[in-house]
């Protein structure tokens, strides 16, 4: 069952900045400067209508002052400039005072771009942030869950939709730069904040610095800037929790990013078989041919981050995923008081379906195994189960097979199941990708529907 088109009426005040906009650049920033609630045509029209009160002012106080005399030689001046068998005089009079109008605004806009290069603000950015702070502070309140790759791809097609987006990470990877800085500062892993944290940012020049890895040097090969720059902020501060304003200001965060919990905890897996599996890094190499029954954490009370409950109590959406069931969706689900906010919430629960199995982690699993184990560690079913309807590339389809993945479909799905699926092409192009902004835009549909 696929959803119905957004109605340019639903859709509201909504306007993409990156993507929705065609055309010129310039074009691009002059829409959105007229985007409603962006509190800037209504001084613009105030403007106006002062400078042609002035106008009529003006020419009031020199036709019956003591300036009669220099108006009438000035109106003499003109006719015989213009002369009034090509243009009449009253004409003459409109184009000048429109070029001076006009003139007016130039002058104005030229200023406020001295101001704004003097503030340390990018003029031609300065739309961009109004934008975000008046137009895209109004939209919903949304708090997505999960880690990898997925949760941060969906952050950045949230971003151009609303500027209320919660996202609640995971933090219990323990391979790669976020395991070595883990395992020798004795903190919570960072790798998923980090990709989080620069899908989010307004500022490009530091979201591309977040995700630089380096590949050469003697204790920083492998690690990324932003792993580094949160692990010497966690140093600074005596942990992430006191640093977290920091980050989003400098960082310039459209929304909030907030780790499950700011104590460290290994994940920890029960197999079908009896075997109990440590670390998330080891899952995929050591399930064999068993199944994953049980996650949790150890030690499994670890406190919430102090921000995350106040945001599931305000939320008008709540979404799980994309990502990996056990490693991604799951670990940001087995914080106590976040499981509880979401089960007492009465905004809609989304499950965005991940579009392949994930080798060692979920092999043979179907979509109803995917969300009966979400129920199992939730204690609540989703609302709705967004799926993807698009066919990827066969060659794609065969890289995957080779490494012993498949697409994740309706296979023998119960009629339950089936009416709380929508469906809608949501991929990227000759990609097993989630297209972002296609994704952000059907999980618009939820709350629209909150809100006829």
């Amino acid at each position: 069952m696929s959803d119905p088109p957004l109605r340019r009426d639903q859709i509201g005040t909504v306007f993409p900045v990156e993507n929705g906009a065609t055309g010129h650049p310039k074009t691009r920033r002059a829409r959105m400067w007229m985007q409603p609630g962006i509190g800037v045509k209504r001084w613009l029209m105030l403007f106006v209508v002062c400078t042609f009160i002035g106008a009529v002012g003006f020419l009031h106080f020199t036709w019956t002052g003591p300036l009669h005399f220099t108006a009438t030689k000035w109106i003499l001046w003109v006719n015989r400039f213009l002369r009034p068998e090509f243009m009449p005089l009253y004409l003459g009079g409109m184009i000048i005072m429109t070029l001076s109008l006009l003139g007016a605004l130039w002058s104005i806009a030229m200023l406020s771009r001295s101001v704004l290069r003097g503030t340390g603000t990018a003029p031609n950015t300065a739309v961009d942030v109004i934008y975000a702070r008046h137009t895209l502070s109004r939209a919903p309140r949304v708090v997505a869950l999960g880690g990898g790759t997925g949760l941060s791809n969906l952050l950045k097609g949230l971003r151009e939709i609303t500027g209320n987006t919660t996202a609640v990470v995971a933090i219990s990877d323990d391979g790669g730069s976020s395991g070595r800085l883990r395992e020798s500062l004795d903190m919570i892993a960072p790798g998923d904040l980090t990709d989080c944290y620069a899908a989010l940012s307004d500022s490009p020049v530091m979201a591309r610095l977040m995700l630089h890895r380096f590949t050469r040097g003697d204790g920083i090969k492998g690690h990324t800037f932003g792993n580094l720059m949160l692990a010497t902020l966690s140093e600074e501060e005596g942990g992430l929790g006191e640093a977290m304003q920091d980050i989003h200001e400098v960082l310039r965060i459209r929304g909030h990013v907030y780790p499950a919990t700011l104590h460290p905890a290994s994940l920890v897996a029960q197999l079908s078989d009896g075997r109990v599996i440590r670390g998330e890094s080891q899952f995929a190499t050591a399930v064999g041919e068993a199944r994953i029954e049980q996650v949790q954490l150890d030690p499994p009370d670890v406190p919430v981050m102090g921000a995350i409950p106040r945001a599931l109590e305000e939320a008008e959406l709540i979404v799980l995923g994309p990502g990996s069931l056990y490693t991604s969706i799951i670990p940001a689900l087995l914080v106590q008081e976040i499981a509880v906010g979401i089960r007492n919430s009465p905004a809609p629960l989304v499950y965005v379906a991940s579009l392949m199995t994930e080798p060692g982690e979920t092999d043979g699993h179907t979509l109803e195994d995917h969300v009966n184990a979400i129920v199992r560690h939730l204690g609540r079913t989703p609302d709705h189960i967004l799926v993807n309807s698009a066919t990827p590339p066969k060659d794609v389809l065969d890289r995957y097979a080779q490494q012993g993945a498949r697409l994740l479909d309706l296979s023998g799905a119960t009629q339950e199941l089936r009416d709380r699926v929508r469906s809608l092409p949501l991929l990227q192009p000759n990609q097993a990708r989630h297209d972002p902004h296609a994704l952000a835009q059907a999980l618009l549909n939820y709350t629209l529907r909150r809100h006829p």
